[in-house]
C-alpha cells in the first residue's frame, strides 16, 4: 500500500496544476508600465533602471505588447506581425529580456500584454502572415484561419475560417479561435512567453473579440499564474466572461474591474454622488472579488475623448487601494503622485489588505463615504469627503495616518505604519521652459499629446481673467516635457488680486476639470503637479567663502539664510510650498 500511496503522490506532481485565474488572498499590486504613446518612459531600458525602486511597492509590473509590429518608432503594439520576435518601439529583444530578469530578481513579475483576437500582414496583402520557428516547429496562419466574416471579404481578399466568435476589430485581420491551426499557434506563443521570454503572466486585450472559452483553453495549455482579461462591458457581461472561462469547472482569468472604474468616476470627478460607490463592481462582490483588478484610470481610459479623471486623483487612488482586489496603479498616476501613492501602498501593506479582504462598512451620505477593511494584520478606515460619519475608534484605536483633498486615512493600532517615515516629499523638477518673471501671474500645462490649440480659462467669483467668452486666453507653446508639449498663460492685465480658479482645455473640447490656481504653478491634465505653490522663490549663494544659502523672493526680499554646504535637497526640506529657482533649475514644492 506504502508503494501505491508513493506512486499517486510521484503522478500528482507530474500532473500540469488547473490554473486559478488568479491567485487567492494575494496581497499583491500592480503598476501599469506605460501610458498612451509612453515610448520614452517605457523603454525597457528606462523601466530596468527603475528596478530598486518599482520593486519595493509593485509585485507586478503590465508592459505594452513586445512583438514586432513592422514599426520600431511609433507603435504601441496593438498590431502584432511577429509573435516570436519582440524587437519594439520600447527596446530590443535583449534589453526586454535583461528588464525581465533584473525585476524577477527582485521579485517583480512583468505582465505581457497579449493581443490575439486579431493580427496584422507582414505587407499590403491582408492574409500574409510570416512563419516563425520555436522549439524546430514552425507556426504559421492562413487565410483559413482569419474569420470569414473579417472585413477583408470586402476588400479583395478571401478569408476562410469560421464566422467571429465576438465583436469584429476593423483595425487587422480577426482570428478563428475554433481553428486548430490557431489554438496551436497561441499555445506556442504565450509558452514563449512564459518559459522563454520570462513572463510571469499575461494581460489579454479585447477578449469581447472571442469566446471566454477560449481563454480557458489557453491558459489551462499555459498555466500562467496571473491572468486577467480587458473584458470592457457591464458588470454582468464582466462576470460571465470569468465564469465563461472555466476549464474543467475551474475559472482561469481574472478580469479588469470596470464597474469600479466607472463608479470611480461618478463620484470623484466632483466630489459628489457618493452613494454610487456602493454600486455594483468585482471587487466589493466577496465572491468576484479575487478575480477583480481594479483601477483608476489606464493608457485607454486616460486618453481625451474617453474617460480620464483629472479630479480628486489622490482620493480615488486611496479608494482602489483600501479596497479587495488587486490594485493596478497607473504610470501617469505614480508619476504625478508618486509619494501619496507609496504611502498608500505601504498602508495596504501593513494592514494586510487583499484580494479577497472583509469590507465591514460602505456608507454613504450626500457629503461623504465611509469605507472599512480588514485585512490581516489590521483593519483600515477611509473616509472619503465630508461625511457626517464616525467609526468605533474606542475598539480599534484608530488613528490618522495620511490625508488629503477629499480623503483621510486611519489604521488601527495594530497596525504598523512606521516604514511611512521612510518615504520623503520629493521636490518636483519642473522643465527649464517653465521661466516665471517678476511680477508675473502665469500657470504652465503639461499638455496630453492629443491637444494641438490649448486655451486658458482663470476666474474667482468675482472676476474672469482670460476674456469674456469660453475657452478664454489662447497660451502659448514653450518647451516639451515627459514627450509632451508645455503651455503657458499669462495674465496681462492689472491684478489687485489672484485667479482661485483655472481650466486648460485643446480650444474648448477636451479640457480639465476646475482647478486651484496657483501662480507659477505646474499642471498636467490630472491636475496640479506636487503640491501648491504659495510663492516664487530664488535660492542663491553669497559670493563670500562661507557661501551661505540665501533664499529671495523673486522681488529681492531675502527671507532665510541657510548653512554653508546646504544641499538641494536638505534646503527644500527646511522650505515651504512653492516655486524655488535653485541653480537655474526650478523646483515646485
Amino acid at each position: 500500500m506504502k508503494r501505491i500511496i508513493t506512486s499517486l503522490i510521484i503522478l500528482a506532481t507530474t500532473l500540469p496544476m488547473l490554473a486559478q485565474g488568479w491567485p487567492e488572498k494575494y496581497e499583491g499590486v500592480m503598476l501599469q508600465g506605460f501610458y498612451w504613446d509612453s515610448y520614452a518612459d517605457t523603454k525597457w531600458t528606462n523601466l530596468e533602471s527603475q528596478a530598486d525602486e518599482l520593486s519595493q511597492f509593485f509585485d507586478l509590473i503590465w508592459v505594452p505588447n513586445s512583438a514586432y509590429a513592422n514599426d520600431l518608432k511609433n507603435n504601441m503594439g496593438y498590431h502584432p506581425v511577429y509573435w516570436f520576435d519582440h524587437k519594439s518601439a520600447f527596446g530590443t529583444e535583449a534589453e526586454l529580456r535583461s528588464m525581465i530578469q533584473t525585476f524577477k530578481q527582485k521579485g517583480t513579475g512583468i505582465i505581457e500584454d497579449v493581443v490575439i483576437n486579431h493580427r496584422a500582414s507582414v505587407d499590403n496583402n491582408w492574409l500574409n502572415f510570416p512563419a516563425e520557428t520555436y522549439k524546430g516547429t514552425t507556426y504559421q496562419l492562413t487565410a483559413a484561419d482569419i474569420c470569414q466574416n473579417d472585413e477583408a471579404k470586402d476588400n479583395g481578399f478571401k478569408p476562410s475560417g469560421a464566422n467571429d466568435t465576438g465583436d469584429n476589430w476593423g483595425g487587422a485581420r480577426d482570428l478563428d479561435h475554433t481553428s486548430e491551426n490557431v489554438q496551436k499557434n497561441v499555445k506556442a506563443y504565450l509558452d514563449f512567453l512564459l518559459n522563454d521570454l520570462g513572463y510571469t503572466g499575461f494581460r489579454y486585450d479585447m477578449v469581447l473579440g472571442y469566446g471566454a472559452q477560449y481563454i480557458g483553453i489557453y491558459n489551462h495549455a499555459a498555466q500562467p499564474k496571473f491572468s486577467v482579461m480587458e473584458c470592457w462591458k457591464d458588470y454582468n457581461t464582466i462576470v460571465n466572461y470569468i465564469n465563461g472561462s472555466k476549464y474543467d469547472g475551474v475559472i482561469q482569468s481574472a478580469a479588469f474591474d470596470f464597474p469600479m472604474k466607472y463608479n470611480i468616476n461618478d463620484v470623484f470627478a466632483n466630489a459628489s454622488n457618493w452613494s454610487k460607490l456602493n454600486n455594483s463592481a468585482l471587487c466589493t462582490n466577496s465572491q468576484m472579488a479575487r478575480y477583480a483588478v481594479t483601477f483608476v484610470d489606464n493608457h485607454d481610459t486616460g486618453r481625451q475623448g474617453e474617460s480620464p479623471l483629472y479630479a480628486n486623483v489622490e482620493a480615488a487612488n486611496a479608494y482602489m487601494l483600501m479596497l479587495p482586489g488587486t490594485p493596478c496603479v497607473w504610470l501617469s498616476h505614480w508619476k504625478t503622485y508618486k509619494n501619496t501613492i507609496k504611502k498608500l501602498i505601504l498602508i495596504r501593506k501593513a494592514a494586510g489588505i487583499h484580494n479577497q479582504s472583509e469590507i465591514i462598512t460602505r456608507e454613504a451620505n450626500n457629503n461623504g463615504y465611509l469605507l472599512i477593511v480588514k485585512g490581516n494584520k489590521g483593519k483600515v478606515a477611509l473616509v472619503l469627503g465630508k461625511p457626517e460619519i464616525g467609526f468605533n475608534n474606542a475598539e480599534d484605536q484608530y488613528h490618522e495616518v495620511l490625508s488629503g483633498t477629499n480623503f483621510s486615512l486611519s489604521v488601527s493600532k495594530d497596525v504598523d505604519v512606521s516604514g511611512l517615515d521612510n518615504i520623503k516629499d520629493d521636490a518636483f523638477t519642473a522643465p527649464d521652459c517653465c521661466v516665471v518673471n517678476e511680477g508675473e501671474v502665469c500657470a504652465f500645462f503639461e499638455a496630453p499629446t492629443s491637444f494641438t490649440n490649448v486655451k486658458c480659462w482663470a476666474w474667482d467669483a468675482k472676476n474672469n481673467y482670460t476674456g469674456g467668452s469660453w475657452p478664454g486666453a489662447a497660451c502659448t507653446k514653450v518647451g516639451t516635457h515627459n514627450g509632451k508639449n508645455v503651455w503657458k498663460w499669462t495674465y496681462n492685465g492689472t491684478l489687485t488680486s489672484l485667479p482661485t480658479n483655472i481650466i486648460f482645455s485643446n480650444n474648448g473640447a477636451s479640457q480639465t476639470s476646475d482647478l486651484d490656481f496657483s501662480n507659477g504653478g505646474y499642471y498636467n491634465e490630472a491636475g496640479a503637479i506636487q503640491g501648491v505653490v504659495t510663492g516664487i522663490f530664488t535660492v542663491k549663494a553669497t559670493a563670500s567663502q562661507d557661501q551661505l544659502l540665501r533664499v529671495y523672493t523673486i522681488g529681492g526680499h531675502l527671507l532665510r539664510v541657510m548653512p554653508a554646504g546646504t544641499s538641494v535637497n536638505e534646503a527644500l526640506n527646511q522650505l515651504g510650498h512653492g516655486l524655488y529657482i535653485i541653480n537655474g533649475k526650478r523646483y515646485v514644492k
